[in-house]
């Protein structure tokens, strides 16, 4: 086995790096391969193209369909498991003796053959996943969604137990390593991988509010309209949303407000420029998962930042952010922070505890360990 030689498998293709799991996974390949560690990439593949930039950070690609037949449904393992199946994949895989990290419950289904039971195995757990997908259940208002969540999670809660034949599980957050360790041995602690390299944080007063992310997803058009309903309905302080596929919901929400734009659709760049310039980066989650990768572009590159408890808690990155946990205290505290400049001794605070927990270099080096 030529420790320099890892292979990787992949839920989805990971790039563009525009959400938070393949983030994670994108510039964790860039690191290692930085690193001198020679990448086997494997995606599955189901909407996103093939990616030509991934070729400069890899040595070899391999592309595999996702089945997305609705008849896996009513299989015993999740659907998002029985879905990213190959066995052109355990081919590949078998050419050499090499390390495999697999990037989730979702890659994990060749853990069920024995064929590969010599071999070094990693999976990188992005959150503890059953918990994920009973959250979604709750926040699901269609009914056919809520009841695949629902399935999902039980289905998950089962398959979980597979990691009891892995060398090491690598969980992304404190809390959730902490949860795994009351489960099996092997768990260790590498923080997520992010496209930031060092605090850049633009000097001057933004003159509006923040909250971004995917809002297709379930928790964050809640928290969306928690923000709108709960909270910028209460005061005329410029108020952006900005985020993939808004829900119906929240676009009449916001309609019903001038002080309150909504940005759908618009590209990374955009969304990162909206970050720099805001005066408050406001980040509230009602999912207590993982840990919330635009929470770290806002504290590398934000102004002031404002969370609820089960954004930061048990992330190391209390001390770096207003914690508010209800609309009342919100309030206050956007009143209080929006005409105060933001303060460079608090820049290089960040930079010494992001720079020194949130390193890629660094967790680079982690996993580099443990192949």
């Amino acid at each position: 086995m030529n420790p320099k030689h890892l292979h990787v498998i992949s839920f989805d293709v990971p790039y563009p790096a525009n959400y938070g799991g393949v983030i994670d996974v994108f510039y964790k390949i860039k690191a290692l391969h930085n690193a001198g560690i020679k990448i086997h990439l494997h995606c599955f593949e189901y909407g996103r193209a093939e990616a030509l930039k991934l070729e400069s950070i890899c040595e070899t690609i391999h592309y595999y369909k996702r089945k997305l037949d609705k008849k896996y449904l009513l299989n015993k393992l999740p659907f998002v498991v029985v879905t990213r199946t190959s066995e052109k994949l355990l081919e590949n895989l078998m050419r050499d003796r090499n390390p495999i990290l697999f990037e989730g419950l979702h890659s994990c289904f060749l853990l069920n053959d024995d064929v590969l039971n010599d071999r070094t195995r990693i999976v990188r757990m992005h959150n503890i996943e059953h918990d994920y997908y009973k959250n979604l259940e709750k926040v699901e208002k269609s009914v056919l969604k809520k009841l695949y969540f629902g399935m999902e999670a039980k289905k998950l809660e089962r398959f979980e137990k597979i990691l009891s034949k892995v060398n090491y599980i690598v969980a992304i957050s404190p809390s959730d390593a902490k949860e795994l360790s009351t489960r099996y041995a092997n768990v260790k602690l590498i923080t997520a991988f992010h496209q930031n390299e060092e605090v850049k944080i633009k000097e001057g007063k933004g003159n509006f509010c923040l909250y971004h992310g995917n809002l297709e997803v379930g928790e964050n058009n809640e928290a969306a309209l928690y923000l709108v309903n709960e909270v910028f309905s209460k005061t005329k302080t410029p108020f952006i949303i900005a985020g993939h596929k808004p829900s119906a919901a929240l676009i009449t929400a916001v309609s019903n407000y001038s002080h309150i734009q909504l940005k759908a659709n618009i590209n990374t760049q955009e969304i990162d420029e909206l970050i720099k310039n805001a005066q408050i980066n406001i980040l509230p989650t009602f999912q207590a998962t993982g840990i919330k990768l635009k929470l770290l572009s806002a504290l590398f590159n934000g102004k002031h930042c404002i969370v609820n408890t089960p954004m930061v808690g048990n992330t190391g990155l209390e001390s770096l952010c207003s914690i508010q946990d209800t609309p009342e205290n919100l309030l206050t505290e956007i009143t209080r922070l929006y005409n105060l400049p933001f303060d460079m001794v608090e820049k290089n605070k960040r930079s010494e505890i992001l720079l020194a927990h949130f390193s890629n270099s660094i967790n680079a080096k982690k996993i580099i360990e443990l192949i």
